[in-house]
């Protein structure tokens, strides 16, 4: 009989927590907080209405995605990334991808990509409504169903910590790529993306992969 009440709180205390990242996640990568900005425990707790409990365990969530760093005696802060970084991180989602596709079009196979199309769809016309936040959401979507069409759990899993550092860096970008490129210009080098895996031709999507575009976010 006494169990019960522990069962509903430790639930209420899971859905807080995943509120909480949630809410810092899309912030985070809507650059809505900036790389090195202090997140402190005592203004998000009144802001999100949560106790210290649950919005530390989101914190240690996010820092092991990548998207915060705790600094001893200084509190948490969102992650910022070096040059170096961001060029490692460019490099091993290339590898994570081309290795993804190798394994979901080996030997000739034909993967379901109606995930794939469907973030291309949203990512087309968050561009041309100029939607950057749920553009963003797209490209992740799109590239998290890219890698899922290999139907390996373990390098989805590895692979996702990746693209959320790679998010975190382009979203304080925006406003570069804004002035340098049109929406529909990273909307329509997905659709290539896209297109290349729909025929099952490993060589096309190879070669597609191999100049995306990703990099136009390097300084």
């Amino acid at each position: 009989m006494t169990a019960e009440p522990a069962v509903d709180g430790a639930l209420e205390s899971s859905s807080l927590v995943e509120l909480a990242v949630r809410r810092l996640r899309s912030e985070i990568l809507s650059g809505a907080l900036a790389p090195g900005e202090r997140l402190v425990e005592e203004q998000l707790t009144r802001r999100f209405g949560t106790s210290r409990a649950p919005l530390r365990e989101a914190l240690r969530l996010l820092g092991q995605q990548g998207l915060v760093e705790h600094l001893p005696r200084r509190g948490v802060r969102v992650a910022e990334l070096s040059a170096r970084d961001v060029d490692e991180l460019f490099s091993l989602r290339d590898a994570l991808e081309r290795f993804a596709v190798e394994c979901a079009l080996a030997g000739g196979a034909r993967p379901a990509c109606d995930g794939l199309r469907a973030a291309t769809e949203v990512m087309e016309r968050a561009a041309a409504e100029g939607d950057a936040l749920e553009r963003a959401a797209a490209h992740r979507a799109f590239h998290l169903e890219l890698v899922a069409l290999s139907g390996h759990g373990h390098l989805a899993r590895v692979y996702e910590p990746v693209l959320l550092q790679l998010q975190l860096y382009m979203a304080t970008n925006l406003r570069r790529e804004a002035r340098e490129a049109s929406p529909l210009d990273g909307a329509q080098r997905h659709r290539r993306l896209y297109d290349a895996v729909a025929t099952g031709e490993l060589d096309a999507v190879l070669a597609e992969l191999a100049h995306h575009g990703a990099r136009t976010y390097l300084p």
